[in-house]
């Protein structure tokens, strides 16, 4: 019996000595929670820039805001028309929400939609744009009827940006003719601007206004004034363009 005794004192003893199992608390991260994935611990973002164009633009699709919206702005939102402010016949074509909801769009029969109808208004009066304006061209309104038919998305991509050969018939010509034509041509341009030709938009480059105005810099009124404006790529083909003395090539 002593031994027995003597026996379990010791088993006792021995559990007691035994140093603690311990183990470090299961965190589950919260939704704010950054997880070190390898990157720098002072800078959980840091990462090497690996941008790729994820999303090429489909030649047969039209893309919202890159291709339709700046013709919209151009043409049709200026003041007095389809601006928020003026918001003519209830119509605001500023941004894909607008025009989706006031331009009489009708996904089931596109060519009655009113969006498309009024650009080829036989009466001048009814026209879009309104005469004395030049009425859209036959691939603006083409584009128009193309997107309705594709069922008037929102179409995002990434589209491929060329500093390298900089030229005015390729990048400077259309993009002034999508972003700025609309508003600074006829008899009556705004600001008394007119950018309807090499001449008057080179007039233009050199002052610095074209620059100045498109990418918002101080002291110069942003241009276009609605939609989502003109991208970085395009600010910088047309600061390339003037450095090179804006040349007719």
């Amino acid at each position: 019996m002593q031994l027995k005794h003597q026996l379990l004192a010791a088993v006792v003893l021995a559990y007691l000595l035994m140093p603690a199992c311990e183990r470090e608390p299961v965190v589950v991260p919260g939704p704010n929670s950054t997880i070190n994935n390898g990157t720098n611990p002072s800078n959980p973002t840091d990462s090497t820039d690996t941008t790729v164009n994820t999303m090429p633009c489909d030649p047969d699709s039209v893309y919202f805001e890159q291709q339709l919206l700046p013709i919209l702005v151009s043409n049709c939102a200026m003041s007095g028309c389809h601006s928020t402010e003026s918001h003519r016949d209830g119509v605001v074509l500023v941004d894909y929400q607008s025009v989706r909801t006031t331009s009489g769009i009708r996904l089931n029969d596109p060519t009655d939609s009113e969006l498309y109808e009024v650009l080829s208004d036989s009466d001048p009066e009814d026209r879009m744009p309104p005469a004395p304006r030049d009425p859209l061209s036959s691939s603006e309104k083409a584009m128009i009827l193309a997107w309705i038919q594709q069922g008037a998305q929102n179409l995002h991509c990434d589209q491929a940006c060329d500093t390298v050969s900089v030229s005015f018939s390729l990048h400077i010509a259309p993009l002034v003719q999508t972003q700025c034509a609309g508003c600074h041509q006829g008899s009556n341009p705004s600001g008394g601007v007119l950018l309807n030709n090499y001449a008057t938009i080179r007039e233009q480059a050199l002052s610095g206004q074209l620059v100045g105005t498109a990418a918002h810099l101080p002291g110069f009124q942003p241009m276009p004034p609605a939609g989502a404006g003109i991208s970085d790529c395009e600010v910088r083909q047309l600061e390339l363009w003037v450095e090179a003395g804006a040349p007719e090539n």
